[in-house]
């Protein structure tokens, strides 16, 4: 099982940047893939982007590509999410993720994941 904090949400302005991190303990994490999703108001939690469990592998979803950039450590048991252009349509609850199984490398489906952070919100105001 891994345990997994966010930081780094906050206000920023449409055309704006913010990172998100996401903390990790758990002797597992370099070995599983690991995402962020969002869900904003009214709205079903979506897949942003995940990152393989080697970090050599990356997937996005379309609206969030040539924007955000995956990244991980796992020398520092972290992972991020580099929001630059940021658009109104951002704003959402970002939530961090880890995969339920081990040394997957595309992993995108919400089903997929078994451990969650509690989310940190993200507005983008224009």
């Amino acid at each position: 099982q891994v345990q997994l904090v966010e930081s780094g949400g906050g206000l920023a302005q449409a055309g704006g940047s913010l990172r998100l991190s996401c903390a990790a303990s758990g002797r597992t994490f370099s070995s599983v893939a690991m995402g962020w999703f969002r869900q904003a108001p009214g709205k079903e939690r979506e897949f942003v982007a995940s990152i393989s469990w080697g970090g050599s592998y990356k997937y996005y979803a379309d609206s969030v590509k040539g924007r955000f950039t995956i990244s991980r450590d796992n020398a520092k048991n972290t992972v991020s999410l580099q929001m630059n252009n940021l658009k109104t349509e951002d704003t959402a609850v970002y939530y961090c993720a880890a995969d339920r199984r081990e040394r997957r490398r595309k992993v995108i489906g919400e089903p997929d994941f078994g451990s969650w952070g509690q989310g940190t919100q993200v507005t983008v105001s224009s």
